[in-house]
């Protein structure tokens, strides 16, 4: 059961509540209405993360499972497994990282590397001078970063959703909330 209820659909700004109409009803989206002035800029960093990097959409999906994984948030795990199966990350792979076995044979060296670096950022505040040496070998300096942002957006996510405990009601595929198309203009 959740810990915090609805926020009051009268307390929300009708600026923020033209934005929250746009998208399909969501008790993540609700929870974080309680911020209202935050709620906008983070979906609006969300729909970033689908439509504005230059990182694979495949990579991006292996680090937000990676993200869910280590911080416990079956929230997260959960929306994002069909979203990584339509990415390319198959099922084997969705196992190896519920596993943590973040040195698996069965992972390729981008894989594994990738997977490696997303786990250590969410356990540690450094990573180890091989392990980003092995990140620089696979991913631009852009990605690197886009990367850490990924992380640091599905951490902060998961903690919203695993600290009050928002349920999960819906599996959402790759929404069109998350894409470009649907941005306003401002």
């Amino acid at each position: 059961m959740p810990r915090l209820a609805d926020p009051d659909p009268n307390a929300i700004p009708d600026d923020v509540r033209d934005v929250l109409s746009a998208l399909p009803p969501d008790p993540m989206v609700k929870m974080l209405t309680h911020s209202i002035g935050t709620v906008q800029l983070f979906i609006q960093l969300a729909r970033a993360q689908f439509a504005s990097l230059e990182l694979p959409a495949r990579s991006r999906e292996l680090v937000i499972l990676t993200v869910a994984e280590y911080t416990d948030c079956e929230f997260v795990a959960a929306q994002h497994r069909p979203m990584s199966e339509a990415a390319g990350v198959d099922r084997a792979i969705r196992e190896i990282i519920s596993s943590r076995d973040t040195d698996s044979p069965d992972l390729s060296a981008y894989d594994r590397t990738l997977i490696r670096f997303a786990a250590e950022v969410v356990r540690s505040p450094r990573v180890p001078d091989d392990l980003f040496g092995q990140v620089r070998q696979i991913l631009s300096e852009r990605e690197i970063v886009e990367v850490l942002q990924v992380i640091g957006y599905y951490w902060s996510f998961g903690r919203v959703a695993t600290v009050l405990n928002v349920d999960v009601t819906t599996v959402y595929g790759d929404e069109p909330l998350l894409t470009a198309d649907t941005e306003r203009a401002d």
